[in-house]
């Protein structure tokens, strides 16, 4: 997978985001290659900055739906990305409460859905942005009550200790913190990834490069099998508002209001984050484009080698 050396070299190159996370850059940059060269990639592509999806996407939803944790949750937690639909459908097909973010947060904050909010036949809809938009009922920050027993993220490339990198943008960490803040949430909610096996780093990132909001994970499960990672890693215990810089700020309505709420109610300033140069949007292309394609290798090819 990627060499040590590789993330250590991102840190002398322009990035998007903190300095602190410019490493992090070099590791995306060079699985998000290796996905679109070997084919393992599906559509949306390219997967460039992307939440990439990837081949058998649905063998690690199912893998996912076996664990305990799971079995045993009633409100679970997925994210928006079309590498998770089927993992969404697992939730819903169960029987459990699905609570999904609008994408990017751009439009309000989560919406619910269970079985009840749809047609039968309508299932597959429903595990989309646009159901969840039809079907979906909208959570308020001030909802009361609310409890997550499993949240679902996706990942660019995660490490054997928990430590996960995203594409880049902060929403998952955004939407951990928030959690936590509504109290729907806390250290001992378990944090699951599903990603292809390329995506599991051979080498473990150090912990200590790892940042304050990141969001370790405790299982990673991928279509050929399930890890504990066991992570000592901390948690974010709410949003932390002096990460947040203003130009992400200005992206999310909801943490605006948000903020104009508790800095109304407390009388006191809540602090801002440094300025950052926001990471840029994914390439948009219909079907038609680089899905059809055989990357080098071909798609069996691809599932034998591993990224150097």
């Amino acid at each position: 997978m990627v060499s040590k050396a590789v993330a250590e070299s991102a840190a002398e190159v322009a990035a998007p985001g903190s300095k602190e996370g410019a490493w992090k850059w070099a590791i995306r940059k060079k699985m998000w290659d290796y996905m679109e060269e070997y084919d393992i990639a599906r559509f949306p592509r390219p997967v460039h900055h992307r939440i990439p999806n990837f081949v058998d996407a649905e063998k690690a939803a199912a893998r996912l739906a076996q664990l305990p944790e799971f079995k045993a949750a009633a409100v679970v937690k997925v994210n928006p990305d079309t590498p998770q639909k089927m993992v969404r459908f697992e939730v819903l097909s169960s029987g459990k409460t699905l609570l999904t973010p609008q994408p990017r947060l751009r439009t309000g904050f989560f919406s619910t859905l269970t079985a009840a909010s749809f047609e039968s036949n309508a299932i597959m809809e429903a595990c989309t942005s646009a159901g969840v938009a039809k079907y979906g009922s909208p959570v308020g920050l001030q909802q009361q009550g609310l409890k997550v027993d499993m949240i679902v993220v996706g990942s660019s490339a995660v490490s054997r200790n928990g430590a996960r990198l995203g594409k880049g943008e902060g929403f998952a960490e955004l939407e951990y913190g928030i959690l936590r803040w509504m109290g729907a949430i806390d250290e001992n909610t378990p944090v699951v990834c599903t990603i292809h096996d390329c995506q599991l780093l051979e080498e473990e990132i150090d912990p200590a490069q790892m940042l304050e909001h990141d969001v370790p994970v405790d299982i990673i499960v991928t279509p050929t099998q399930v890890i504990r990672t066991n992570s000592g890693l901390p948690k974010p215990a709410g949003i932390l508002w002096h990460k947040l810089s203003p130009q992400k700020l200005a992206q999310i309505r909801v943490l605006q209001q948000l903020k104009r709420q508790i800095e109304e109610q407390t009388g006191q300033p809540l602090p801002s984050g440094p300025d950052e140069v926001l990471p840029p949007l994914a390439e948009r292309k219909g079907r038609g484009g680089k899905a059809g394609g055989r990357g080098r290798g071909g798609v069996y090819g691809a599932r034998s080698r591993r990224l150097l």
